[in-house]
């Protein structure tokens, strides 16, 4: 798959030759722009400006069509209107042009018209086998001497490096090179792609996984526009290189309401987020932390666990960076005895040696020198940050020097925080220049050590078989042939299930009290009535569930008052009589089938109060045989399913079980939209764990 995505990039990225259509001499325009950094550049081949008003563009030769051009053609840069430009991009197409970057807007951004033309544009593309980037894009880079091809108009030539970028954003492409160059980072390539009417996000991650000039890819995504492919894609490259994201779009306003639990929390951001999670890909809130996070892993060995120290010279910032490593999942580790000693020995009694290590105010380098010896030899510690507030008597710049002599051959991350403005640019540049990021405040130093922590265990975890279980698919085949339309009555809905290997307590469903009183002596008391109608989705909110119920006298007295109530606006209302469920724990287990994503699961706390806590992990599908014990122990209420307070754990594995039965029956029938047991009352473990709600809908 990734030689097929990859195919033809070489003639964007590494072209012989290059043709700007649309090139110009007037001053400010893009199509001059795109020919001066071409050559500014120091591409080495040839340059086509092709314009057909003009017979020189900056002292080159220019053609009046691209067919005119006597020699072969890699890549042609487009600038012209739309309309032209698919003419340009047919020319291009019969002069055996390998390559197209579009730069032209007024595509698919602008709907209508511009639908129609990026149709046109792909198609044209398909028949000539050219790879496209853009429309509506800023272009490409690559740094790399040997093809030196700056085919963008970007006003800020990017230091040469080893990060590969991508922009989805064309306006905001040339203020991340911008940004780049100022933070220190180097580009070995970037692309804006624009519209993506062919060369996506996965298939320049594909390329550059495949590029030994490559090691940090960084992605500025505003959709994920083909999510299985991507998720493909970037899990194998993630393994061999980090990929940092800046996924904009959090907010998740224009989502339309949902009618089961699972689908109103699976939002579009959450789904994002848990794909670029799944992939190994680290998403951060802004550029800032992309720059920053990707010198740590370019220069900084990872750490290899959550223990974290903190040396100071100044309680406070100590304090605020504990604060913020114990409250992003990382801890402060246990300094030990043989580090105390030996650290009592050379800091002075004033000195704190637990962790945070404060050298207090007065430590100079020779201090951090030794102090910093001493602590980078402890094997309970996975990773330093140092801090240093600079105060007017201390030299900040021998302070920094000391950091890096001590720490530069350490196999554990060191990240920085210089505070204070005495020599404090001198000091920064120092560690910036020996691989050491340095941040303004320590809660930044911790988001990027918890993200290094984070890829740490992503490359640690492998999959788990899937188990396949044995379901009796005919049964759930006749039953959904037999019931089209939206959401399914509930006892089809149980009776799919079942056939699936979903446990249900017993129940028995009548259309009046008198039956409702008789079917409980037959399931056993205590029972729980619930009433049921084809647009009865939450029956809480209609205060339709009566629990609790022992005699037949109160089942009659329940259904008597529900029938009466619900029947006005539920016409079709009847009840269901369940013998009450043993055990102390409910979740919610559920699928939704996104369609950009695909299938959504669902794991979380269940019961009505689900929307309420949203404590729910999703996981795109198809899941292994791990996933579903990790999405349980990723809830904040994780510890509510253990033991306590008298009560035995829950049995998580019987819930395990139910969500990979439930991800079998999704994948057998992919007409099923959605499907949730909610709640599924989890005994202890050994126990019998049973469903008593569920709903599922499948396609018209």
């Amino acid at each position: 798959m990734t030689t097929v995505r990859t195919r033809g990039l070489d003639g964007i990225f590494r072209p012989r030759s290059v043709a700007v259509v649309g090139a110009s001499r007037r001053e400010g325009s893009i199509g001059r722009q795109v020919v001066a950094n071409l050559i500014a550049g120091g591409f080495q081949g040839p340059v086509y400006p092709v314009n057909s008003r003009a017979e020189v563009v900056l002292s080159i030769p220019a053609f009046s069509r691209v067919r005119r051009i006597p020699g072969p053609v890699d890549l042609a840069v487009i600038v012209v209107p739309p309309d032209a430009a698919l003419k340009v991009a047919e020319e291009c197409g019969r002069k055996g042009v390998k390559g197209l970057v579009v730069i032209t807007a007024g595509f698919r951004e602008i709907g209508g018209i511009g639908i129609e033309r990026e149709e046109r544009l792909r198609a044209i593309a398909d028949r000539y086998g050219m790879r496209v980037i853009g429309p509506n894009c800023m272009g490409i880079v690559n740094t790399d001497p040997a093809y030196a091809c700056n085919a963008s108009f970007s006003a800020t030539p990017p230091p040469i490096g080893s990060v590969a970028m991508v922009s989805q954003s064309g306006a905001l492409g040339e203020a991340i090179l911008a940004d780049a160059a100022q933070a220190g980072i180097g580009v070995a390539m970037f692309a804006s792609v624009g519209n993506r009417v062919d060369v996506t996000a996965a298939d320049l991650v594909a390329y550059w996984g495949a590029d030994d000039h490559v090691r940090v890819i960084l992605l500025y995504l505003e959709s994920v526009g083909e999510p299985q492919e991507f998720l493909q894609v970037a899990r194998e490259v993630a393994r061999r290189k980090p990929i940092i994201a800046v996924k904009s779009g959090r907010s998740d306003a224009g989502a339309q309401a949902a009618s089961s639990h699972t689908g109103s929390i699976a939002g579009a951001d959450v789904a994002a987020d848990t794909l670029l999670q799944q992939c190994g890909v680290l998403r951060v809130d802004n550029f800032r932390d992309m720059f920053t996070l990707a010198q740590a892993l370019l220069h900084q060995a990872p750490p290899r666990g959550r223990r974290m120290a903190v040396v100071t010279n100044a309680g406070g910032p100590g304090i605020l960076a504990t604060d913020a490593l114990v409250s992003l999942g990382l801890e402060m580790a246990a300094i030990g005895p043989t580090t105390a000693r030996r650290l009592r020995r050379v800091l002075p009694a004033e000195a704190s040696v637990h962790n945070p290590i404060d050298l207090i105010a007065s430590a100079d380098a020779a201090r951090y020198r030794a102090a910093l010896r001493v602590v980078a030899q402890d094997p309970g510690i996975d990773g330093l940050v140092v801090l240093f507030v600079s105060p007017i008597m201390i030299d900040a710049a021998a302070v920094a020097q000391a950091i890096v002599d001590e720490t530069r051959r350490l196999q554990k991350p060191v990240l920085a925080c210089v505070m204070g403005r005495q020599r404090g640019d001198e000091a920064q540049a120092i560690l910036q220049r020996a691989g050491i990021p340095v941040f303004r405040y320590p809660e930044d130093a911790a988001v990027t050590l918890r993200l290094m922590a984070r890829r740490w265990r992503w490359l640690q975890r492998r999959p788990a078989k899937t188990p396949k279980y044995r379901v009796d698919k005919a049964a759930a085949a006749r039953l959904l042939r037999a019931h089209r339309g939206s959401w399914l009555p509930g006892s089809v809905a149980e009776a799919v299930l079942q056939a699936y290997g979903v446990p249900f307590a017993p129940s028995r469903r009548v259309r009046d009290a008198g039956d409702a009183v008789v079917a409980a002596h037959k399931v056993g008391f205590p029972v729980v009535l619930k009433a049921e109608a084809a647009d009865l989705l939450h029956k809480s909110e209609h205060r339709a569930v009566r629990t609790g119920l022992r005699t037949g006298d109160e089942v009659l007295a329940a259904a008597q008052e529900l029938m009466a109530r619900l029947r006005p606006e539920f016409p079709d209302v009847a009840l269901q009589v369940q013998r009450h469920a043993e055990g102390h724990r409910e979740v919610l287990v559920g699928m939704t089938r996104d369609a950009r994503y695909g299938p959504l699961f669902a794991a979380g706390l269940g019961g009505v109060q689900v929307e309420l806590l949203r404590d729910v992990v999703i996981r795109i599908g198809p899941l292994d045989g791990r996933d579903p014990q990790e999405m349980f122990a990723g809830l904040k209420g994780a510890a509510l399913l253990g033991p306590f307070r008298g009560s035995p754990a829950a049995d998580v594995g019987a819930a395990c079980e139910l969500l990979l039965r439930l991800q079998q029956l999704a994948a057998d029938f992919p007409h099923i939209q959605e499907v949730e047991v909610n709640p599924f009352i989890l005994a202890g473990r050994g126990g019998g764990s049973v469903a008593v709600d569920a709903r599922l809908r499948v396609a018209p």
